[in-house]
């Protein structure tokens, strides 16, 4: 299968026709849904890569996503904005992530990890909209390798000690004793947190969101992010011990981050930025899930990973859209959208009650899965995921109605209410959003 998924990337290289890379990608990714693996051990493909049910629905979500970020970036395309070099970027980011998650070794996984923000970071630089995105680009390339590096040192203390860095490895008890100390075990870590991203470790997100086109924020939100999650799942295997007798920190620390972002969301009054500290609200409930160490969590944190890349994807394509229009990501300047583009407000409500894990999306199955099993770890912990889902709907509708409603602009007099293309799109980010949660088994690990 991965042979087959390389052979098309590479003719996708040779061809570099925008139509046809992009009719490519679309027909692939509904093929490729077909070969649905429900397995949970690892198939091995090759001596370096294997997948499993998880790696294959976030190769299958990197897909979908990549595919709808050329549909949505026809602006590039029309402008002649350096169009083949913005192909082999996104089939670059492409190619590296399909590495990542379906590396059977622990280094190819963290060459591929490293290896992906290359491209990320010539999307900001490249086709960036303002001046920040240097600053913006920075602060994304050293939070991340700041975090990194001591990750590096961790993977060759394993395997000076294991002899062996496959991923999955049996002998689980020798690495526990081996690596008991905190400090290895917050090396190790670090670098999934800091690329989920946890509070306190978030401020590369928003600054590279804001400043990234769409194409970027699409991709960062809708599959990079999973790439901290993926992580964690993969490592912490190997430090059940430490991991069991610290989870009440790593807890505490998302739950009431994600409160405190969720109250920043609440005073944002720029579209994307919104977006983005939502988008730390609900990789909080995410972390919490994963450190609980248990099985709700961890299928609640697939669950939710999946349907914020679909949802957060679409909230940052349905912005874009509003901003090649009006000029402005402030929702002081786009009110009363709901005369301009009466049509596009249906997508600004359904991809908003997705964003708010309201039925029927996948949202509301995992934050459901999630609250089961943080609560039943811990009943203080109620308080506080209360809090976070209370907020969550309360931001959602606070950027739905601010941007729908009120006097419109005085400055702008018509705009296209939206063209097919667009409404295909936030359909296809759409649909499968709410359609996965009637077969929701092929997602369980």
């Amino acid at each position: 299968m991965l042979k087959f998924i390389f052979g098309i990337l590479m003719l996708t290289f040779l061809v570099k026709k925008w139509w046809f890379i992009q009719h490519w990608m679309y027909i692939f990714s509904f093929f490729f849904s077909f070969l649905c693996m429900r397995e949970f051990y690892r198939v091995a493909e090759s001596s370096v890569l294997s997948l499993d049910s998880l790696s294959y629905i976030l190769i299958l979500l990197s897909f979908w996503v990549v595919s709808l970020l050329m549909s949505a970036s026809m602006k590039i395309y029309n402008q002649k904005n350096f169009k083949e070099f913005f192909n082999l970027v996104s089939l670059s980011l492409l190619l590296f992530l399909i590495m990542s998650f379906s590396a059977s070794d622990y280094f190819l996984f963290y060459i591929s990890f490293e290896a992906s923000l290359i491209p990320t970071l010539m999307l900001i630089l490249g086709w960036g909209y303002q001046p920040e995105r240097v600053q913006a680009g920075v602060y994304m390339l050293f939070y991340t390798l700041f975090a990194s590096l001591p990750l590096l040192v961790s993977f060759l203390g394993i395997y000076n000690t294991m002899g062996s860095l496959t991923i999955g490895m049996n002998s689980n008890i020798i690495v526990m004793k081996e690596f008991s100390s905190c400090l290895w075990y917050l090396f190790t870590i670090f670098a999934f947190v800091v690329k989920l991203p946890m509070y306190m470790v978030h401020l590369w997100l928003p600054k590279a969101h804001v400043e990234a086109p769409v194409a970027g924020s699409m991709i960062l939100a809708g599959v990079l992010l999973k790439l901290g999650g993926y992580g964690l799942i993969r490592v912490l295997m190997l430090f059940e011990i430490m991991e069991k007798s610290l989870s009440w920190v790593w807890v505490g620390f998302s739950l009431s981050g994600g409160v405190i972002v969720s109250l920043m969301c609440l005073r944002q009054v720029d579209m994307k930025s919104l977006i983005a500290y939502s988008s730390v609200a609900h990789m909080s409930m995410v972390l919490s899930g994963l450190m609980v160490l248990g099985v709700w969590g961890l299928n609640g944190a697939i669950f939710v990973m999946v349907g914020h890349g679909l949802c957060s994807s679409g909230l940052f394509c349905i912005a874009n859209m509003v901003y090649e229009r009006l000029g402005s990501r402030s929702m002081l300047v786009n009110k009363g959208l709901l005369s301009f583009m009466p049509s596009m407000s249906l997508w600004w409500f359904l991809l908003s009650v997705g964003n708010m894990a309201a039925p029927p999306s996948l949202n509301l199955l995992g934050e459901v899965s999630l609250i089961m099993s943080v609560v039943s770890w811990s009943k203080v912990s109620l308080v506080m995921v209360m809090l976070l889902s209370f907020f969550s709907a309360a931001y959602s509708l606070y950027m739905f109605s601010l941007s729908q409603h009120g006097h419109y602009y005085n400055c702008v007099y018509s705009c296209c209410s939206g063209k097919v293309r667009e409404y295909l799109v936030l359909m296809l980010h759409w649909l499968p959003l709410n359609m996965i949660i009637l077969n929701s088994s092929v997602m369980i690990y």
